[in-house]
């Protein structure tokens, strides 16, 4: 059973923790004082279910090895530094990069949807940090607004390779089984087919559609198997508040990965679309910042009272039946970090 860990709690005899800065369904990450270094980190706690079994704790320990080891794989400035790995009450935890900053989720929640210049500009630099791991043979596999960091300055800064692939590394999940977010997984990865790069780049353009529309693009009523189903079977929606950024963000959420754009296309029609969005505003006489409200801020959304879509953000373990057709049957057996 895992000890009750507080603030000031001494962690390997080294990081002193000093207050949660944020949690998910199996993790927390903690302001941590290197007293080695004498400098501020992340701290990541891996927490178990409370009827969690030794299978359990097993594959959360390999889970938060696999993330460590996949991000340590990679320097880039959009991609969070992992620092060390230590063991404490037989339990792993990750030390990281400590990064002011807010998911944009929660930024999303508090100051409403993005500019169509500044979610493409978001995107540009979170692409570069993908290009970047699938050059290294990496594949994230949950791309989504909450594992996007912004940072006071507004750049992106992608976290939590905790289901990450690497090439040639036997992955962990059983056969059948499906790891990712619902909305946020591709259709290629619903459907029980293998992460590709084209996989990474239609998680970001649900990103994208995110950041500009307050929602993600499957996002309904019915919960996490409805939000399945559409993606496995039906065409993405438009994102009527994306401007110029509308044509990169239909093209990335194409069904047939084969179709979507690489990297380097995705590249170039992101800074057109900054480029034009930027000069809508200062023809408007607007800057950029001011646009949130016409970007689907408040006034777009639901009266109080109204039925409003469901919202799965957290990872999950999806059942795949071997025998069903594309999005019959799709069930969600269980939840994973957030």
């Amino acid at each position: 059973m895992q000890s009750v860990l507080g603030p000031g709690h001494l962690v390997s005899g080294r990081y002193r923790l000093l207050d949660q800065i944020g949690r998910g369904a199996m993790g927390i990450v903690w302001r941590s004082r290197d007293e080695l270094l004498d400098r501020e980190v992340a701290v990541k706690q891996i927490v178990l279910q409370p009827m969690a079994s030794a299978a359990d704790a097993e594959a959360s320990y390999a889970r938060t090895l696999r993330e460590a080891r996949t991000a340590a794989r990679l320097s880039h400035p959009g991609v969070v530094t992992v620092f060390d790995v230590v063991e404490e009450d037989s339990t792993p935890w990750i030390v990281m990069e400590l990064i002011r900053a807010r998911p944009l989720d929660q930024v999303i929640a508090e100051d409403g949807p993005l500019p169509p210049a500044h979610a493409a500009q978001l995107g540009l630099g979170l692409l570069d940090a993908l290009a970047t791991a699938h050059g290294a043979g990496v594949l994230h596999r949950d791309v989504k607004p909450s594992n996007v960091l912004i940072s006071g300055d507004g750049k992106a800064v992608l976290t939590d390779f905790g289901i990450a692939t690497i090439q040639g590394d036997p992955g962990f999940t059983q056969a059948g089984m499906v790891v990712g977010t619902p909305g946020f997984a591709p259709p290629e990865r619903v459907r029980g087919d293998p992460a590709t790069p084209a996989s990474d780049l239609w998680s970001l353009g649900a990103t994208l559609y995110a950041a500009v529309e307050g929602r993600g693009p499957f996002d309904r009523a019915g919960g996490s198997a409805a939000i399945i189903a559409s993606v496995a079977t039906e065409p993405a929606p438009r994102a009527p508040s994306a401007g110029p950024l509308g044509p990169v963000i239909e093209m990335l959420l194409r069904a047939d990965p084969a179709r979507r754009p690489d990297a380097v296309t995705t590249a170039r029609m992101l800074i057109a679309a900054e480029s034009a969005a930027n000069s809508t505003y200062s023809v408007a006489g607007l800057p950029p910042s001011s646009t949130a409200a016409a970007a689907g801020g408040p006034e777009s959304w639901p009266e109080p009272g109204a039925q409003t879509p469901d919202v799965t953000t957290a990872t999950q373990i999806v059942m795949i039946p071997q025998t069903a057709e594309a999005g019959a049957g799709v069930g969600v057996t269980g939840a994973g970090a957030g």
